[in-house]
């Protein structure tokens, strides 16, 4: 591991160590799975906006209204 330093505001510190305390970690043990926590599930883009052959162009204005027919009925 390497050691480093980080500024926190007081008010934040006080709830993280109030947090540590009733896990039963340490400061530093909060702050690296609060971290690892963070940075594993940041996806690079809304899943549901991923893949442009989904969500591409104009939406309908009565999508929501006639989602089943725009589904399911041939529209072409």
């Amino acid at each position: 591991m390497k050691r480093t330093t980080i500024m926190l505001p007081a008010a934040l510190k006080h709830r993280a160590e109030q947090a540590a305390k009733a896990q039963r970690i340490s400061l530093g043990e909060l702050i690296r799975s609060s971290l690892a926590a963070r940075l594993q599930g940041a996806p690079e883009r809304e899943p549901l906006f991923s893949d442009e052959a989904v969500f591409h162009g104009e939406t309908p204005v009565d999508l929501a209204h006639d989602h089943d027919r725009y589904l399911y009925d041939d529209l072409h």
